[in-house]
């Protein structure tokens, strides 16, 4: 069945008041898995962040990059040493 307001307004209120009491207390976390679960949270979100800063970017100089000039061509050059040795 589904939970009436009354009972979801209780759970808030419970919700809310534990929150305050560890603020009050200075202590946010209650053992070491609260921190490492608040730091993989943290670094997801930091990395979805930095990502987005990235595409961001990618975009707004993508746009200023565009030109209606063909881009040059150059000639291609063999690379490395003849083995002269290989010679008959």
């Amino acid at each position: 069945m589904a939970p009436s307001s009354r009972d979801v307004g209780t759970e808030l209120e419970e919700t809310v008041q534990q929150l305050l009491g560890r603020l009050k207390s200075h202590r946010l976390f209650q053992s070491e898995w609260d921190i490492a679960a608040c730091v993989v949270f943290l670094t997801f979100i930091g990395t979805v962040l930095v990502l987005m800063l990235l595409v961001l970017l990618h975009c707004c100089c993508r746009c200023g990059c565009h030109s209606s000039s063909p881009p040059k061509v150059t000639p291609r050059r063999p690379k490395g040493v003849d083995n002269l040795a290989l010679e008959p």
